[in-house]
């Protein structure tokens, strides 16, 4: 029988799991890629100011406004907040067409579903830092007021907007990619933001605070060379399928 020194079935065995590790690693920036560093994120959360206290003068006007929208929303508003709860950048089909879906264009959705972690990742740090409590008109921090009570679970803290802060990166990223419907994406997005008031579950100085922080995000997304790589990609997938409005060459 064949047999190794001891030593070179350490090393043998050092250099496998090196190598495991290294495919591992690799496989998992591949599947999950990340374009902005720990770092980055800090800083962008680091822009914003904090809340106003509870209480404040302020803080009760914020309230306040929130309190009228949702008493006196129509029920079509009710349901457009409502199936808004989920979103993501597909969501800008509104502005971009049916054409624009997840099944026609792979290489945009992966670039979409990285930059929704990273945001994700920013927005529950800011959360975290200062756990400003939802707002509660009426009857909505009752159970499941809605109807929807996988929802009501989730809920977490109202500073900033999630939805804002998403919707924010989106519109400016879709943008680039589709210079000239760049006016009519930010308003989608700032319409989207405001059903978050109307749905009853932020202030409108969350909404703001999400745009703030999204726009910090979109500036280091777009100063991303592996982003602008992708986004590339994606503005050449999106020219083959035809979709109206998109410029593929000068993604920059």
């Amino acid at each position: 029988m064949f047999r190794t020194h001891p030593r070179l079935n350490t090393a043998l065995a050092l250099a496998l799991l090196l190598a495991g590790s290294v495919h591992a690693r690799d496989a998992q920036h591949t599947d999950h890629p990340h374009y902005l560093d720990d770092t980055q994120l800090h800083a962008a959360v680091a822009l914003l100011p904090p809340p106003s206290p509870p209480g404040s003068a302020e803080d009760v006007a914020d309230q306040s406004v929130t309190f009228q929208v949702y008493t006196t929303r129509s029920a079509e508003q009710a349901a457009l907040a409502k199936k808004e709860e989920s979103f993501d950048a597909f969501a800008f089909a509104a502005v971009l067409g049916p054409d624009f879906n997840p099944q026609r264009l792979p290489r945009t959705a992966a670039l979409f579903a990285a930059v929704k972690k990273d945001v994700a990742a920013a927005k529950n740090e800011a959360k975290q830092t200062w756990r400003r409590e939802r707002p509660c008109p009426v009857n909505s921090c009752q159970w499941d007021p809605e109807g929807d009570a996988s929802d009501w679970k989730n809920r977490d803290y109202s500073y900033p907007s999630g939805h804002a802060t998403r919707a924010t990166v989106f519109a400016i990223l879709l943008g680039k990619l589709f210079p000239q419907r760049a006016d009519a994406l930010d308003r989608y997005a700032r319409d989207v933001d405001w059903r978050r008031v109307v749905r009853g579950v932020h202030t409108p100085q969350d909404i703001y605070a999400g745009r703030v922080l999204g726009q910090a995000l979109a500036r280091d997304f777009l100063a991303s060379a592996s982003l602008q790589r992708d986004l590339k990609l994606a503005a050449t997938e999106i020219a083959a399928a035809g979709i109206a409005g998109s410029d593929a060459g000068k993604v920059h």
